[in-house]
């Protein structure tokens, strides 16, 4: 059995987990993932990628609310919403002026323009939504963890990774992948889906590197 046979047996869940595996692990290995995972930020460090998270998110999370397509309306989950957690976070990190003191990256900006744009169609919407959620669902808790142990911070400040609103992460991961399974896609559009989502981890990546390039001066 050839790797594509192989690839197309599997659920469309599957199929997307595996064709955007190694731009995931290129967004998770870039120079500053690394650096914030190692310890090495000091809180303002990490408080410029909330500053980015918060234009993101605003940009998935508008596009969710005007979601008509009863596809991409089922990706839409209110107890998902990030938005709110942000911006108590930010209050906290950035200070009671945060709104009028933040501004997105060039990279945040072309990100937002490109969830926009990609939201047109629901497999689009998916895409973006998919490569944002389940891993801060999953692999952001090492980032929750390492904030409150290093920075001393309960709750505000971390509350981007709480998602008391699921119950159990795992059983809603199963309860999303499924929806993904039966999405009625056709193979065309599915194979939309995956390149899209690729794009996604590409402009993560893009952010990173940007916030990258000042990161001696958030050295802990």
């Amino acid at each position: 059995m050839t790797v594509t046979t192989d690839l197309q047996a599997r659920p469309f869940s599957g199929q997307l987990r595996a064709s955007t595996k190694v731009v995931h692990e290129k967004a998770n290995h870039s120079t500053y993932m690394n650096a914030l995972l190692g310890g090495e930020l000091s809180l303002a460090g990490y408080t410029a990628l909330a500053v980015q998270y918060y234009f993101i998110y605003q940009a998935i999370e508008r596009a969710g609310d005007a979601m008509a397509d009863p596809v991409g309306r089922e990706f839409v989950f209110e107890e998902l919403r990030r938005l709110p957690s942000l911006e108590r976070d930010l209050e906290r990190l950035v200070g009671p002026g945060w709104r009028n003191e933040i501004e997105p990256l060039s990279a945040t900006k072309a990100y937002a323009e490109r969830i926009a744009e990609a939201a047109r169609w629901s497999g689009g919407f998916v895409a973006h939504h998919y490569t944002r959620y389940l891993g801060d669902i999953a692999g952001g808790q090492i980032i929750r963890r390492l904030l409150e142990k290093n920075f001393d911070l309960a709750e505000a400040g971390t509350l981007f990774y709480h998602f008391d609103g699921i119950g159990s992460a795992p059983a809603f991961r199963d309860r999303y992948r499924a929806k993904l399974d039966e999405a009625p896609w056709s193979e065309d559009e599915r194979a939309r889906v995956i390149d899209e989502s690729v794009v996604a981890f590409e402009h993560n990546v893009a952010v990173f590197d940007e916030l990258a390039r000042d990161l001696e001066q958030y050295r802990a």
